[in-house]
């Protein structure tokens, strides 16, 4: 639904340049919510601006639903009529909501589609029944400043819907928010994502957004995409810097010769002691360093952070023993050689609370990440 490639936004300051966005490629699946996520300054802002092109690209093309936008845009500052059209089925959400003080709320919702010519009838029957399926019907007549951060948010939602898009873009559309408006707004986009069929897209500083929302997410450093792919994919690599922010576990070697490892646990394997069983079936003490378990798009995920006595070499046999359990195994230790991951772990889910042995009670729950500074657009 959406396609970046080779996308380069190089802005110019005081006489020199600064490269904001450096050969991003990305894909976006038809009906999925992807996130983008990085530091401030990592370019997370240029990228969603350059999406609906409110940003012209320096070079590289854009692609939404199959058309090349940036074929569109042209030499000229203003946007053509054919981009302003591809652009009307593209939706954003601001982080700042930008709702029209002045006007209620069923006229800021209205106002894309005055824009468009669409008639005042037809504009006033989309508007309610856009402000009903954000659950608003109520507050039609109400004025921006009678509401709350959260109230305004779901009108800039509503208001970004008016002209049926297929793509939605969130900028930052929860950083504003206390936790549980938050949580709630994430839920109503999780909602319009099934119920419209809609392709989200949306940038945060948050990993709680990721866990909560995103089918995919994509992690931004220097105007680079240094990772992406599905959330539970890159939960299930080795190595990944995204899995490892989403669930932190820490824990170094008690002393020589041990073997640490990290141990992704999903699906059916969330739920069973295959700790305990590994000790028992070797006689061996397994010491647990840290673990972290949580749901993520409804999915039992968890990592757990282990020490075996002796070297690596020592432990194949063990560490083969957690593969064939359908887990995914990274060795920690530096010194060790690491081998090859299983590419064929599988991915069933499960709604079941974690036993005793597994990542939910053996260890404190994952820390909520430190939220990141907020990054505007240049």
């Amino acid at each position: 639904m959406i396609t970046t490639k080779g996308l380069t936004k190089v802005y110019e300051s005081r006489g020199r340049q600064v490269t904001a966005l450096d050969g991003v490629d990305l894909h976006v699946r038809e009906g999925e919510v992807f996130g983008v996520i990085g530091q401030s300054g990592a370019g997370k802002s240029s990228l969603i601006r350059c999406v609906n092109l409110l940003e012209r690209p320096t070079s590289g093309t854009v692609t939404v639903d199959g058309t090349d936008l940036t074929a569109l845009a042209g030499r000229g500052h203003r946007a053509g009529k054919e981009l302003r059209r591809a652009r009307s089925r593209i939706g954003m959400v601001f982080q700042h909501f930008n709702l029209l003080s002045s006007r209620t709320v069923q006229d800021n919702v209205e106002l894309p589609l005055e824009i468009l010519g669409v008639s005042g009838a037809e504009r006033a029957r989309r508007a309610l029944e856009l402000l009903d399926l954000v659950g608003l019907a109520d507050k039609a007549r109400a004025y921006p400043g009678q509401l709350s951060g959260g109230q305004k948010q779901r009108v800039g939602i509503a208001r970004a819907l008016a002209g049926n898009p297929k793509v939605l873009l969130s900028d930052e559309a929860t950083s504003a928010l206390d936790p549980e408006t938050t949580r709630s707004i994430l839920q109503l986009l999780r909602d319009l994502n099934r119920q419209l069929g809609l392709t989200v897209l949306l940038i945060t500083h948050e990993m709680d957004v990721v866990k909560t929302v995103c089918d995919s997410a994509a992690l931004m450093r220097k105007g680079r995409v240094v990772e992406s792919g599905t959330v539970a994919g890159l939960l299930a690599t080795p190595g990944s810097e995204l899995a490892g922010e989403l669930f932190p576990v820490s824990g170094h070697a008690t002393g020589p010769d041990r073997t640490v490892v990290d141990v992704t646990f999903h699906g059916e394997a969330a739920t069973q002691p295959v700790i305990s069983q590994l000790a028992r079936t070797y006689n061996i003490g397994i010491s647990i360093l840290g673990a972290a378990m949580d749901t993520v798009g409804g999915r039992q995920i968890g990592r757990m952070r282990i020490e075996l006595p002796g070297r690596y070499d020592e432990n194949v046999v063990p560490v083969g023993f957690l593969r064939e359990q359908g887990l995914q195994v990274a060795v920690v230790d530096p010194d060790a050689p690491a081998p090859a991951t299983r590419a064929d772990a599988p991915t069933a889910t499960t709604d079941g609370p974690g036993t005793a042995d597994g990542p939910g009670t053996t260890g404190s729950p994952a820390p909520t990440a430190t939220p990141l500074a907020e990054e505007t657009a240049k």
